[in-house]
């Protein structure tokens, strides 16, 4: 990989780690704690991630068990993941937040599914939008003689190999989380 392409690789790495934070916060059936991961809590007047505050654990596969802290601040969590749009209503017994992930539906499921391949999308998107400005730029520096023509192909080509590289990282991804949550 030439100097050239670095900084539009690492562009494209940065894509497919959103679209993987994106997928990770998506819930498909199962307890996985990096669903809390968005969620905030007013603590001492200072938001702080839902994780910061307390020990979360998965006893069973669709339970999530959160220890908190500090107990005095058991309210503010219920209530913080009451309005997060995660659709889970916490217990506690006044130690530990309990969240029981209910199974999906199977209209729930194809929704995510669709949520899921759209995001994949998007993500393909922003890669192309990555590898138009990598041209772009390749055909200035070719303008202005910093490369040659032969050049430019090599870095085009070099381009187009990484931008399938990616995609192809992408689908496996979407492929990935949509036999997930499809899986019963």
């Amino acid at each position: 990989m030439s100097t050239h392409t670095k900084s539009f690789e690492d562009r494209m790495k940065k894509s497919v780690e959103a679209l993987d934070k994106e997928l990770d916060t998506i819930r498909a059936g199962r307890a996985n704690p990096r669903v809390l991961d968005r969620i905030m809590v007013d603590y001492y007047g200072t938001p702080t991630p839902l994780n910061q505050v307390g020990n979360v654990t998965v006893p069973e596969a669709r339970l999530l068990q959160i220890q908190l802290w500090d107990a005095s601040i058991l309210k503010l969590v219920e209530k913080a993941i009451l309005a997060s749009d995660l659709g889970i209503n916490p217990t506690n017994d006044g130690k530990v937040i309990r969240l029981v992930f209910p199974e999906l539906t199977e209209e729930r499921r194809k929704s995510l599914a669709k949520d899921v391949k759209k995001k994949g999308e998007d993500a393909k998107v922003a890669l192309r939008n990555i590898r138009r400005d990598a041209m772009d730029a390749f055909k200035k520096q070719q303008k202005s003689s910093e490369i040659t023509e032969d050049d430019l192909k090599d870095l085009e080509d070099e381009v187009q190999k990484l931008t399938d590289k990616y995609v192809g990282e992408l689908d496996k991804r979407v492929e990935s989380k949509n036999k997930e949550i499809l899986s019963i």
